[in-house]
């Protein structure tokens, strides 16, 4: 019996919620009196997969070989059963991003494991087995009962903290034969983004709506993100308007974004826009209407135009930074 944490890793490097798998991973093994196992599918460097050890993973698995390092849904569900099966694992934790989202229900057929998707903690009670997660776009909760003997659970980004654990994992190397034709998914070009912060990767966002009330009024909320390090992001109005590009847009039709902190300027905070970010860690609003609804999400809120405020935010960010 054993917990199976699945760590999508980019580029043979691992990030935050990667370590936040892991940590949540070793958490839920305890409370089964059993161990974490940790599981990277491509090419991976051995110190970089030390590091998961970090977090409380007794043991690590590298699945490699040709064809292994491009994502194809069906060779990487088998893959993972094979390893769930060999080390009896009775619980499999993925990402509750695009690649989990994908992996999870695949998997859940394929072991007849009862599915708990997008969770945003450590399960209730483990007899019977309840899972807490949001839902209805973060305005409600709900705990979920998981009958079945094998469960999967997707984690929610941002949803656990970062616990360390050192140890020294084993690593155990995996080659994965595959047969002829047996990935079917083909990349013919890769185009990555540059000279500036992914916004799914953004502990930072720095976020805009209509109430900045012209595309040229976007320079000091860009000036504020290059400040904080930060990502850039919009309200679908202002994409919509062409003012931002759409790959910025955050919300229920946009990217689902779990920053530590999310600043929103001139947003009103419709639902379809807070279903995309009520998982920050904390959120701060700046809305002109004391009545916005995004005051209700956010930790913290200043009533005022936004285009007034910003100068002032970037001058007390310039004084904290000595510049």
């Amino acid at each position: 019996m054993s917990v199976l944490v699945f760590d999508e890793n980019w580029d043979g490097k691992f990030k935050k919620l990667s370590f936040e798998l892991v940590s949540y991973s070793s958490k839920l093994a305890e409370m089964l009196n059993t161990s974490a196992i940790a599981m990277s599918i491509g090419t991976v460097a051995d110190d970089e997969l030390q590091k998961l050890g970090k977090y409380g993973a007794a043991k690590i698995i590298h699945a490699t070989g040709e064809g292994m390092n491009i994502l194809d849904n069906q060779t990487w569900v088998n893959t993972i059963f094979d390893i769930a099966e060999k080390e009896n694992a009775t619980v499999i934790v993925l990402s509750n991003n695009i690649m989990g989202k994908a992996l999870a229900p695949r998997l859940s057929v394929r072991m007849k494991a009862g599915l708990g998707a997008g969770v945003s903690g450590l399960p209730k009670s483990t007899e019977p087995f309840v899972v807490y997660k949001k839902v209805f776009s973060g305005n409600a909760f709900a705990d979920v009962l998981i009958r079945s003997e094998k469960k999967i659970l997707t984690l929610s980004q941002n949803s656990f903290q970062l616990i360390e654990k050192p140890g020294v994992p084993e690593i155990v190397n995996v080659s994965v034969s595959l047969e002829a034709g047996a990935v079917k998914t083909q990349v013919k070009d890769v185009q990555k983004q540059t000279g500036k912060i992914l916004l799914t990767d953004a502990e930072v966002v720095v976020s805009g709506g209509r109430g900045m009330k012209s595309p040229d009024n976007w320079g000091p909320l860009i000036e504020l993100a290059e400040l904080l390090g930060a990502a850039t992001a919009c309200s679908r109005p202002v994409s919509d308007e062409g003012w931002r590009p759409h790959e910025e847009h955050t919300g229920q039709t946009g990217k689902i974004i779990a920053p530590n902190l999310y600043f929103a300027f001139g947003i009103s905070g419709a639902t379809q826009h807070l279903a995309g970010v009520s998982s920050s860690k904390f959120i701060v609003a700046v809305n002109s209407d004391k009545d916005a609804p995004i005051f209700e999400a956010a930790q913290y809120g200043i009533v005022g135009d936004a285009i007034k405020i910003l100068p002032k935010l970037i001058e007390a960010v310039k004084e904290i930074k000595g510049k």
